[in-house]
Formats: C-alpha cells, sequence, structure tokens
C-alpha cells in the first residue's frame, strides 16, 4: 500500500445550533488516511460520524480545523471550485441508492462523466468496464425497478467511481439490505479497492462490517476514542488462543 497520504483531517471541530443551545458535534478531530486504505468509522447515535464524513466530502464546512483531500485544502473553497472537487476527488454512496428509474444501469452510471464534459462515447464505455468490474455485465440494460436492492447498490457504487475519484465515501451503504446482498456489496468494496486502489470510508453500525475493514475509528461525543487494526487485533487473538492451547495440550496442529 502506497503511504500516500489522500485524506488529512486537522483539528476539526462542528458546532451546530439548534434554537438557544449550541451542539458540539465534532470536538478536534484529527486523522490522517493513505491511499488505498479501507477505514470504518463506527460510534453510537449521535457521535458525529455522518457529520464527519459530511466535513470530509465537502457537503458541509467545519467550525474550525481543516480538511484536505489528495494535497488540497478543501476547507474554504467556493461552492463552484467545492463541486469541482466532489466530481472529480470524491465518490459518495448512500443507504439509498438515489439511481435515476427511467436511466438504465449503463446510463446512470455515464452520468457523472458526461456532467465532467468527458464526452458521450466515453462515458458509456467507462460505464459498461465499471459495472461489468462488479459483476453486472449482463444487467447494464436494466433499469431500476428491474434489479435487486443488492445490484442496485453496485449500480451506485459503480456511478460513484465514474470518475475514478481518490477518495471513496459510503454512509451506510448495507443499511436496507439484507445479509446476502450486504455480503456482496462488501466483496465489491473489497475489489475496488485492490483493482483500483480507492481509498474507502465507510460510516456503520455493524460490527460485522467494521470487522472486515482495515482500520476503524470509533466516535464518542464527536471525538476520536479509539483507532484499531480490527484484522490484526483477530490475528493476534487467534494467535493467542493457539498458544494457550498448545500450552495446555489440546491444540494438535502444526508446531512449526
Amino acid at each position: 500500500m502506497s503511504e500516500q497520504i489522500v485524506l488529512d483531517v486537522k483539528d476539526v471541530k462542528k458546532d451546530l445550533k439548534m434554537g438557544e443551545v449550541t451542539v458540539h458535534a465534532l470536538r478536534g478531530v484529527t486523522m490522517k488516511v493513505k491511499r488505498g486504505e479501507f477505514l470504518g468509522i463506527i460510534g453510537p447515535s449521535g457521535s458525529g460520524k455522518s457529520t464527519l464524513l459530511g466535513m470530509i466530502g465537502g457537503l458541509d464546512n467545519p467550525t474550525s480545523g481543516t480538511v484536505t483531500i489528495d494535497g488540497i485544502n478543501i476547507t474554504d473553497l467556493s461552492e463552484r471550485a467545492l463541486t469541482t472537487i466532489r466530481n472529480e476527488k470524491i465518490g459518495f454512496v448512500f443507504q439509498f441508492f438515489n439511481l435515476i428509474p427511467t436511466l438504465t444501469a449503463q446510463e446512470n452510471v455515464a452520468l457523472p462523466i458526461q456532467f465532467a464534459k468527458k464526452g458521450r462515447g466515453g462515458a458509456q464505455k467507462r460505464a459498461k468496464e465499471l459495472l461489468e468490474m462488479l459483476g453486472l455485465g449482463d444487467r447494464i440494460h436494466h433499469r431500476p425497478s428491474q434489479l435487486s436492492g443488492g445490484q442496485q447498490q453496485r449500480v451506485a457504487l459503480a456511478r460513484a467511481l465514474a470518475n475514478n475519484p481518490p477518495l471513496l465515501l459510503a454512509d451506510e451503504p448495507t443499511g436496507s439490505l439484507d445479509t446476502t446482498a450486504t455480503e456482496t456489496v462488501m466483496q465489491a468494496l473489497r475489489a475496488v479497492q485492490r483493482e483500483m486502489n480507492t481509498t474507502i470510508i465507510i460510516v456503520t453500525h455493524s460490527p460485522d462490517i467494521a470487522a472486515n475493514v482495515d482500520r476503524v475509528i470509533t466516535l464518542v461525543d464527536g471525538m476520536i476514542a479509539e483507532d484499531t487494526n480490527p484484522l490484526a487485533s483477530a490475528e493476534l487473538a487467534a494467535i493467542k488462543v493457539i498458544k494457550e492451547k498448545r500450552a495446555t495440550g489440546e491444540w494438535q496442529g502444526v508446531t512449526s
């Protein structure tokens, strides 16, 4: 994995006015994310997960602090400049697919490329390639109503990747899916990370999903409470169990 930093968040705070009360949604969040990293953000309701994702995606401005994406400080950019950044540097996937019902899968995926004025022919070709990569090569001419929930979410994922952004933000992308569709979408995200070296940040309530990313940041009351590597932790736990079983004579596996 490259050591290049794609996302640099420095002391980001966000205060929200609710009548006479000020809510401190984020209280000085600082983190760096490397290119190709798969990061999960978890925490209880109201911990600031979606607020932080909104700051990273340029959908809202922090009260203070900075967000830098691919070397560009997006904190004080104009709305026009932010629109360009969102179209070129960031892909978004949400819980609800937000596909245009009258367009085919291929046409839905091609839209961001056409908005970027990269040509219709190239847009259709790129859309087809992405859908094929995500296992939807036989569904490119189907409309959303003709697709399952998991298939629609993979179309939404392909659309988010249309302009090859270095950063993909996913807010509860499997929240409306069943177990089988969830597994398919997570496999698709892993394929994107592996084949395109895309940095992925996923906000989730699911501990099962959080256990299968490279790194997990836990937010509590708008602050980072923990920053861990769940896969490494699981490996260490397994090694500890094996050592304990060997010591007691219960383990019959290979010893060297």
